[in-house]
């Protein structure tokens, strides 16, 4: 991942922990709602992808204990990961792209319920990606993947050179002959793999995406609703297709690019259809950039008129992230796929322990602010919920009575332990498992490796829990009895 210069080190408190009496008094542990579902506390556990589904996409007994375990600390809202809205191979991620996959996630839903004891409310995070993959072995793309053209042809001297002899000679280039004979694509599918991008209008499936996503996105929320759960959130942030037709580097010219309002066409347009399709007790909000943090990316200016937006047509709820781009991701090793978590827009989506000067805890809280601020200068009042390096009451409830957000999120640091919103509720703050920021989490997920936390391992382990096929990691945090 990518590191600042400055090398200043930080260190998560526990901060000012309140009594139970005070904790009961706190805005944090005030009721909420989301549009027509409601919370029973400002506290939410947003989206993280575990790499614990079937490489079919189904649920698994080790998914369903990873929600279970953060149902149990009582928070006022969980979003299950990340979950396709296609039918398409997706490896170890949940889908949700056909009705096959309704009974695990009916399951999930269930588990949850349980667990929580029915105190918690469970959405479902939607997304679509486009076709991305891994960096090639150089004689691999020359031999097979690279389509030759008369371009190469002409550019290697001879128009009349058979393809068999373009690709050896191909093969023979230094990188020097290489970067004027190959395209910036050809050369970025040689370098980093190849990878679909919303602007490929010679691609008729992308350009049909206008037509093709509400659809999709639409059939999805309904599954969800069937299969129990209180609402969706539909993934408009980071490096995937929704968030790319909103990023100021989308330049499509068909209606969908350019313009803010073109590239907040097509997200209105799903959350359009969606809300048709889905009861009206049925939350639908979706999860968008407040900064994008690449060289000619959305900027705050532009954030705002996309939240004022979603929030003039009716969102349930916007909850806002940074960063975690491809543009500005780091070449992958060959066989390894590109990381949008690596660059500068990955650092500011996952910031570590050390830092810079601003620190990597609450970076997302100024820009967030100003998007609920202009919201609420429009006449709304649709909930916003902020995250990124929220770890203890003190920040979560300054954020809220500084009206700063609605719902405070934390992701880090419900992994590092399930149970810290109920017991800074019960008093008992002193006993919180706190998030030391080193990012192995994200390391794990970088690598494709089910996610845990090196502070679970630390502790006595002798409850039974599932462990990775290695046997050396826990799957779940440890059990806590209040």
């Amino acid at each position: 991942m990518w590191r600042p210069p400055e090398r200043i080190r930080y260190e998560a408190t526990l901060g000012r922990m309140p009594s139970r009496a005070e904790a009961a008094a706190a805005r944090l542990f005030q009721p909420v709602a989301i549009g027509p579902v409601q919370l029973e506390q400002r506290t939410w556990v947003p989206a993280m992808v575990p790499w614990r589904a079937t490489d079919e996409g189904y649920v698994t007994d080790d998914v369903i204990d990873w929600y279970e375990r953060f149902a149990r600390g009582r928070p006022g809202a969980i979003v299950v990961e990340a979950t396709g809205i296609r039918d398409v191979p997706s490896g170890p991620l949940l889908r949700i792209g056909h009705d096959r996959f309704l009974p695990g996630l009916r399951r999930l839903t269930d588990a949850v319920r349980r667990a929580s004891e029915g105190h918690t409310r469970l959405l479902i995070q939607l997304i679509d990606f486009l076709a991305i993959r891994r960096r090639p072995e150089p004689d691999k793309f020359f031999s097979r993947f690279l389509t030759i053209t008369d371009a190469h042809r002409r550019a290697l001297g001879d128009p009349s050179l058979p393809e068999d002899e373009v690709r050896v000679r191909l093969r023979g280039l230094s990188g020097e002959e290489l970067a004027r004979v190959l395209t910036p694509g050809e050369r970025e599918a040689l370098q980093f793999g190849y990878r679909e991008r919303v602007t490929d209008m010679h691609l008729a499936h992308v350009r049909d995406l206008p037509a093709s996503m509400p659809g999709l996105f639409a059939d999805a929320a309904v599954r969800a609703q069937e299969a129990g759960f209180d609402g969706v959130e539909l993934h408009y942030a980071h490096a995937y297709t929704m968030a790319s037709f909103l990023s100021r580097t989308n330049t499509r010219e068909d209606g969908y690019g350019g313009a803010r309002e073109n590239r907040a066409r097509l997200p209105l347009d799903v959350f359009a259809e969606v809300r048709r399709r889905v009861r009206s007790d049925f939350a639908v909000g979706c999860r968008f950039l407040a900064e994008e943090c690449i060289e000619g990316g959305s900027e705050l200016a532009d954030t705002v008129y996309f939240g004022v937006a979603f929030a003039k047509a009716g969102m349930d709820f916007l909850s806002t992230s940074r960063g975690g781009k491809f543009d500005d991701a780091k070449q992958p090793g060959v066989g390894d796929a590109a990381y949008p978590y690596t660059g500068r827009s990955g650092y500011e989506c996952m910031p570590q322990f050390i830092s810079d000067a601003r620190g990597p805890f609450g970076r997302n809280v100024a820009p967030t602010a100003a998007i609920r601020r202009a919201i609420h200068d429009a006449g709304l009042a649709t909930p916003v919920v902020c995250t990124g390096g929220i770890h203890n009451f003190e920040m979560a409830e300054k954020l809220l009575i500084e009206d700063q957000c609605d719902v405070v999120g934390a992701a880090r640091q419900s992994l590092a332990d399930p149970d810290w919103f109920r017991k800074i509720e019960l008093g008992l703050g002193d006993t919180v498992r706190i998030c030391e920021y080193t990012n192995y989490c994200e390391g794990l997920d970088q690598k494709h490796k089910p996610v845990t936390c090196q502070l679970w391992d630390k502790l006595p382990s002798d409850d039974g829990a599932r462990r990775t096929p290695d046997g050396k990691r826990r799957l779940t945090a440890p059990a806590w009895v209040p």
